[in-house]
C-alpha cells in the first residue's frame, strides 16, 4: 500500500484571489513504512510574497525568483504521486491549491477522495483537544525542535510520524501477511512463527529461591490448586 505524506507552502489562503504555491514537500510510505523516497520543490509564484506568509515560512521574493514555475514541475509532481493516497494535515487547503495550479496548467486534477486528512482523524480521536501539527507532536512525543519555520519537506517528515501514531503506532502491522500470493514466500510469510532458541536462556531463579517456593507450596497443602492433576 503506497501513500504520499504531503505538505505545501503558499503565498496566502485563496488561490482564487491570486495566491500561489511556493513549495511542495512529500514523503513516500509503503505499507506504512517510509521508503526514503521524497519529492521537494520550490516554486516561483510570479507575484510578491505578503509579509504575513513570509513570517510563516521565510520564503521571500529574491529566493524564489529563479525557481521554476508550477507549470514546469507539475507533471513531475503528478508522476511522483501517481494514484497513491495523499496524507495531508487539513487536506482541503492543500488540495484546493494543488488543483488550482493543476487546472491552470490544464493537467489532471487530484480527486478529493484520494486524500487522507490527518486533521480530521486527530479531531475524531481527540475531540476538543488541540489538533495542530505541533500539538500532535507534543501528544506523541515527536521531536519537532527543528521546526522554527514551516517547511514543506520537514513538515511532511514530521506528519509521517504523526500519521503512523494516529493510525495505531509506528509499523502497526510490520507488513506481515500483506502479500497477495498463494504459495511459496507468501505462504511462508503468513505462517511465520518464531522458532525455538538454539541455546535455551539460562534460568534466572536461584536454587535458594526455588527451594523457598517449593516449601511455600508444600505448606499450602490442598490450597495449591495448580499442583493438582
Amino acid at each position: 500500500m503506497r501513500e504520499i505524506v504531503l505538505d505545501t507552502e503558499t503565498t496566502g489562503f485563496e488561490p482564487e484571489q491570486g495566491d500561489r504555491i511556493v513549495e511542495i514537500g512529500a514523503v513516500e510510505l509503503m505499507g506504512h513504512v517510509p521508503t526514503g523516497r521524497t519529492y521537494h520543490q520550490y516554486i516561483n509564484p510570479q507575484r510578491s510574497m505578503p509579509d504575513g506568509a513570509f513570517q510563516v515560512h521565510g520564503l521571500g521574493d529574491e529566493f524564489l525568483s529563479d525557481k521554476p514555475l508550477f507549470a514546469e514541475v507539475g507533471q513531475a509532481f503528478l508522476d511522483f504521486v501517481g494514484d497513491a493516497k495523499l496524507v495531508i494535515h487539513n487536506a482541503a487547503f492543500d488540495m484546493k491549491f494543488l488543483n488550482a495550479e493543476l487546472g491552470w496548467m490544464k493537467a489532471r486534477l487530484l480527486p478529493m477522495d484520494q486524500a487522507i486528512d490527518t486533521l480530521a482523524i486527530a479531531r475524531r480521536r481527540f475531540p476538543g483537544a488541540p489538533a495542530s501539527l505541533d500539538a500532535l507532536c507534543r501528544r506523541f512525543g515527536i521531536d519537532n525542535s527543528n521546526r522554527t519555520l514551516h517547511g514543506a519537506l520537514l513538515d511532511s517528515e514530521i506528519l509521517a510520524e504523526v500519521y503512523l501514531e494516529l493510525i495505531g503506532g509506528r509499523q502497526p502491522d510490520f507488513g506481515l501477511g500483506q502479500s497477495s500470493g498463494t504459495g511459496g514466500e507468501a505462504s511462508a510469510e503468513r505462517d511465520w512463527r518464531p522458532g525455538p532458541r538454539a541455546t535455551p536462556l539460562p534460568a534466572r531463579i536461584t536454587d535458594e529461591e526455588r527451594a523457598a517456593h517449593a516449601a511455600m507450596v508444600a505448606a499450602m497443602g490442598d490450597a495449591a490448586l495448580w499442583s493438582k492433576a
